[in-house]
């Protein structure tokens, strides 16, 4: 009886474990592989945010962030400012839009979990700037959400589910579709990071360098 019970308990064990595999989403998958599970023990996360187009520096920005009390900290070569994501955004409204804006090239893929969003996954699909096929993903953000409400990401990626390239539409709209790389991954305390972006012609960098994650 005993034997009978245990066969039983492994059986419903396996199932359980299979129906968690199968309802696992593509987006989830995608969040995982860059090491989503490891968020929760991040305590402090700093970056410096920089942009380089034709060889010129236009934009460079360093950021401390705790995502456990939502303090936030901006330092550029002009000031310093510190404030509570959660509950003082409104009142620093443009340094929180360039912390959304920072951050979520650095975390995109942790916002496909974290986000209410539509997505749409096409299982091959022509990468704009490779020319490779891969998997993609459509993610649509709702109208009147956020700062940048009805954006949409066409996101390129492998079967190791990590992001390669992707497509920004500006409100959804492809007048002017800006498509840029996902490269130089590296691992900080087991959370993923892509440390460069780039245009297809290389004239536009989106880099990130001094990461730490504690």
């Amino acid at each position: 009886m005993k034997k009978y019970t245990l066969l039983l308990f492994l059986i419903s064990l396996l199932l359980s474990c299979t129906d968690t595999q199968q309802e696992q989403t593509i987006v989830q998958k995608i969040a995982n592989a860059n090491g989503f599970e490891n968020w929760e023990d991040v305590k402090e996360l700093r970056y410096t945010f920089n942009v380089r187009v034709n060889d010129t520096l236009r934009t460079s920005r360093a950021w401390t962030w705790q995502p456990k009390t939502n303090m936030v900290t901006l330092t550029t070569p002009d000031s310093t400012v510190t404030y509570n994501h959660k509950t003082e955004a409104a009142a620093n409204e443009k340094t929180d839009q360039r912390f959304i804006n920072d951050q979520y090239w650095l975390l995109f893929p942790f916002h496909l979990a974290w986000d209410e969003m539509e997505w749409e996954h096409t299982e091959e699909a022509t990468a704009p700037i490779s020319g490779e096929q891969m998997q993609r993903v459509t993610v649509t953000y709702p109208g009147g959400a956020g700062y940048t409400p009805g954006d949409q990401y066409e996101v390129y990626f492998g079967d190791d589910h990590i992001i390669r390239e992707w497509v920004y539409l500006s409100g959804g709209s492809r007048e002017n579709p800006f498509p840029a790389t996902w490269e130089d991954y590296k691992d900080f305390s087991g959370i993923n990071i892509a440390q460069m972006h780039r245009s297809k012609d290389g004239s536009f960098e989106l880099f990130f360098t001094d990461v730490s994650v504690e």
